[in-house]
């Protein structure tokens, strides 16, 4: 009896791949009624202090820069479990924690502790991947999780416009409870997946703490900041882009769920697609494409005179992370030795750290004072600089991996 496509498809992965699925489709929901429209809520209880607000939500990331430094290494010691579920449950109560602040300092201490709970979450979640998944087929369960993703980018924007205009607050109760929500399924679902070799896991002894050299992994290095543009841009997309947008339309908070909306609806629609087509795709060019694309959106993006216009752009903004994403977190997986993997990851993160903390406050002063467009334009030619650098390194790398597999053919 032939089987069904869709059980094969469901069978086709590890259980803890459908639980990150789910999870990722309600925290995602949840997170997209909320980001988006963070700013401005920040904008206006702080008195429409642009820096201010820029500060804030810098913070988030700033922390988790150093948080990043042990998360991964933690991962690799204890579990990817218990980080997954500390990860989610700090973040759930910092979250709710703005449904009752009403000061700056308060707003400063729940984005601190909102950046510890959210650095600790990838770099184990991301290095489980590499435990239950082939490396063939890692760029493609990525690509799973990025469309989930964006189910919640579909959707989410439009309904936290409707309730951000009704009362803020109800989205952050819901955020909270998504979060609690994942890390039940965490508990009932997931297993630990931490490679058992020279670990004695069955007698509860941890892994002993491993002594970093970091001029041994300058690969990860090089790669992980070659990434920072990329992820400032995103950065711009979630803070001083929805202000920019002011500037040019009435009706700038439905024109951003607009966008957003889109941006989730083509990644559901192709992404599983483009990751099977270019599958089998160096590495270095998928990549160089990606970059390419970002370079054009962030020109795009400081020049938004019709809705139209910015579709087109947002189409391309999405084919880029698209190719970006899944290819780049393969690149890290097989780069990464088995008993590090979680320590690469966290590494790795670090540019989303970076980008995401230094980005809104040095994007909220050149908004500041010379505006939208000379921001983004500043931010296109640094991505299209660090994109050549970045496709001739990863080629490199991939010429000085093909090499000895061909001197052993020969």
């Amino acid at each position: 009896m032939k089987e069904i496509p869709l059980f094969a498809f469901v069978r086709k992965y590890d259980t803890a791949i459908w639980v990150r699925v789910i999870g990722t489709i309600l925290t995602s929901l949840s997170g997209f009624m909320m980001r988006p429209y963070l700013v401005y809520y920040l904008y206006d209880q702080l008195n429409g202090s642009v820096l201010l607000s820029m500060l804030i939500v810098g913070l988030q990331p700033l922390v988790g820069i150093f948080v990043n430094l042990y998360a991964g290494g933690l991962s690799d010691r204890l579990g990817r479990k218990p980080m997954m579920l500390a990860s989610l449950v700090i973040q759930a109560v910092a979250i709710g924690g703005y449904m009752f602040a009403e000061h700056v300092w308060a707003f400063a201490l729940i984005s601190i502790v909102n950046g510890i709970g959210n650095a600790m979450f990838m770099p184990a979640a991301n290095a489980q991947i590499s435990d239950v998944v082939t490396p063939e087929k890692r760029a493609e369960v990525f690509a799973l999780l990025h469309t989930a993703l964006n189910v919640g980018s579909a959707f989410g924007p439009l309904l936290g416009l409707m309730l951000f205009t009704w009362n803020p607050t109800v989205i952050f109760l819901l955020c909270s409870l998504a979060l609690l929500g994942y890390a039940g399924l965490v508990v009932w679902k997931v297993p630990e997946t931490l490679p058992e070799r020279g670990v004695g896991q069955r007698a509860g002894v941890q892994r002993p703490k491993m002594k970093i050299r970091w001029m041994d992994h300058k690969d990860l290095l090089w790669i992980t900041l070659l990434a920072v543009p990329v992820n400032l841009l995103y950065a711009q997309t979630e803070t001083t882009f929805p202000l920019h947008l002011q500037t040019h339309f009435e009706n700038s908070k439905a024109v951003f769920a607009t966008i957003i909306t889109f941006n989730g609806c083509v990644v559901i629609a192709l992404q599983l697609w483009i990751a099977k087509r270019t599958e089998h795709v160096s590495a270095f060019l998928v990549i160089a494409a990606s970059y390419l694309l970002f370079g054009i959106v962030a020109l795009g993006y400081g020049f938004v005179p019709l809705l139209g216009f910015l579709l087109m752009i947002e189409f391309l903004f999405t084919i880029g992370e698209m190719l970006f994403g899944p290819h780049m977190q393969k690149v890290i997986s097989v780069i990464a030795p088995e008993s590090q993997r979680g320590w690469y990851f966290s590494v790795y993160g670090m540019n989303w750290q970076i980008s995401r903390a230094v980005g809104p406050i040095l994007g909220g002063l050149l908004f500041s004072h010379y505006g939208g467009e000379f921001m983004f334009a500043v931010l296109s030619g640094i991505i299209i600089l660090s994109g050549i650098a970045q496709t001739l390194y990863i080629r490199k790398l991939q010429q000085k991996k093909e090499k000895p597999l061909a001197e052993l053919a020969m």
